[in-house]
């Protein structure tokens, strides 16, 4: 582990976080499974770092309860039930779009179950990339706005300026014209609970 490494753990914990550095996934997976019971039920954000990680499924084989809002069988008003009940499940799992190395996590959210679950769930765990990882607080605003949200956009095929050129263009991105990615911004700065958010810092390149 790198000293720049043990600095943002060092500042995650002072912020009230639970925070770990995992070098392989085999290492993400075990921390994730130790902190979820199989008796659990589980709710999740979109996030290329899950899908890259498989790990709602290795939690559907296990035998939890997944509250998958992306089966494609559900209907998009049945879609639109689990995200609402998913911030309400037992345990809630995301990735941000930054963390700063002060220890600050930026997410964004288009249409705010992401950022309700983070927020309010019960138990969350937060996967990082070491990608994700810059130096301040703006640095980190910066890259969920000018770096995460145009690939998503152009990753879901969403009509919104950004997606041209990658240039955040927020003074005019409003429906009904466009789709917006980053309709809320949620920073969390520190925790209350200390059990209650565990932040995975990954030894490895993860999501966008």
């Amino acid at each position: 582990m790198s000293d720049r490494v043990q600095e943002l753990l060092k500042n995650l914990n002072r912020r009230n976080f639970e925070a770990l550095y995992c070098k392989t996934r085999d290492e993400v997976h075990a921390a994730i499974m130790d902190r979820i019971p199989e008796s659990a039920t589980v709710g999740f954000s979109g996030s290329q770092t899950l899908e890259q990680l498989e790990i709602v499924e290795m939690l559907q084989s296990r035998g939890n309860n997944v509250l998958d809002q992306y089966d494609p069988k559900l209907s998009s008003d049945e879609s639109l039930r689990i995200r609402r009940l998913s911030i309400q499940a037992d345990c809630y799992l995301c990735s941000a779009n930054a963390v700063s190395m002060q220890g600050e996590l930026v997410f964004l959210s288009a249409y705010g179950h992401r950022t309700a679950g983070i927020a309010a769930g019960k138990r969350v765990i937060v996967i990082c990339g070491s990608n994700k990882i810059v130096e301040t607080r703006e640095a980190a605003i910066k890259r969920a706005r000018e770096h995460a949200a145009p690939l998503n956009v152009k990753r879901l095929h969403w009509d919104a300026p950004c997606a041209k050129d990658g240039t955040c263009r927020q003074d005019v991105c409003f429906s009904p014209d466009y789709i917006r990615m980053c309709c809320q911004m949620l920073i969390l700065e520190s925790e209350v609970d200390p059990e209650r958010l565990t932040v995975i810092i990954a030894g490895e390149d993860l999501g966008l």
